[in-house]
């Protein structure tokens, strides 16, 4: 795939922003950027997420079906490399990370194959980290 990319923003509510700053610059090893008393800027590799304080803030429980799996929505994340993958979910294993969905390959020899976790952060905001073996599967249609 060559396709120039450009990084990402994303803005998310979050309840408590030392738990926030613990998960994404602890756990996920995400280098934080600018911050204040109501936001922090950090680098998840390479794309700007930012989470913002929320005292009220409520993850929403809707899941649709995925493969097999209850997929929650919404969620956002990474496309990593299978090597970048596979470190994140040894380190979230050995931190022991409660996954929503447990580190898996969905579509197992079909077009879109990929390796996939789903985990929350602490204000239940849900991730999902995959990666593809071959990335040109990454937009392929059926």
């Amino acid at each position: 795939m060559n396709i120039e990319r450009r990084p990402f923003h994303l803005a998310f509510p979050v309840h408590d922003l030392p738990a926030a700053r613990h998960f994404y610059g602890g756990l996920l090893g995400c280098a934080e950027g600018r911050s204040s008393d109501h936001w922090i800027d950090f680098n998840l590799y390479g794309h700007q997420i930012v989470a913002h304080l929320d005292a009220n803030a409520q993850s929403r429980a809707m899941t649709n079906p995925v493969d097999g799996e209850d997929v929650p929505v919404p969620h956002f994340g990474v496309v990593l490399t299978i090597a970048q993958w596979e470190a994140l979910a040894e380190r979230l294993k050995q931190h022991e990370t409660e996954f929503i969905i447990a580190p898996t390959t969905r579509f197992r020899g079909e077009v879109g194959e990929q390796a996939t976790m789903f985990f929350l952060d602490p204000s239940g905001n849900a991730l999902e980290f995959k990666a593809f073996a071959d990335d040109d599967q990454l937009f392929a249609a059926d």
